[in-house]
């Protein structure tokens, strides 16, 4: 019995909170990492310091792949560098929320036009590769790309629009 590649997966998400040298900014807060699973810690639990970085888990986050978009996830798994967009937002002070995380290249980028959210590629684990492409294989469909042909105007048409009606000469 055939089984359909799952179309969603959790991942959880490690930021770095790294300090900068710099008179306004004391550090900033980055996502740095994904893991192919969701550990049994809570959210927000440091995992590392050191002088200039602290790293924490920062929570889970539920991607979600679109049939639709087979062909940026495969755009995404042959560039060299595989990578999950994460989008961090500001909710209050220094707390943060995973506001989004994304497999698609080109929403990733969209995301990162944004003002106000931090976001980030990581490296996406060789396991979530592999559960992509399994999903890729299964429900892509080549698209053809067909240039449209436009239609030639009419410069007579075009000239009859703009001219004033014309008058009979019989007054009303």
């Amino acid at each position: 019995m055939e089984t359909t590649p799952a179309d969603r997966f959790q991942v959880g998400v490690i930021v770095a909170k790294r300090r900068l040298n710099n008179p306004w900014v004391t550090h900033q807060w980055l996502p740095v990492g994904a893991l192919p699973a969701v550990p049994p810690v809570a959210p927000w639990t440091r995992l590392a310091t050191t002088e200039d970085e602290e790293t924490f888990y920062a929570g889970a986050y539920e991607v979600r792949l679109h049939i639709s978009e087979t062909a940026h996830y495969r755009d995404n798994l042959v560039s060299g560098r595989p990578s999950l967009w994460v989008s961090l937002r500001q909710i209050a002070g220094e707390a943060y929320e995973i506001a989004s995380v994304t497999a698609d290249p080109y929403e990733g980028e969209a995301l990162a036009e944004g003002i106000g959210e931090i976001v980030e590629p990581v490296p996406m684990p060789e396991t979530l590769q592999a559960s992509i492409a399994e999903f890729i294989a299964a429900f892509h469909i080549e698209r053809r790309f067909e240039k449209r042909k436009r239609d030639r105007a009419d410069p007579e048409a075009l000239a009859r629009q703009n001219m004033p009606a014309r008058s009979t000469g019989e007054r009303e």
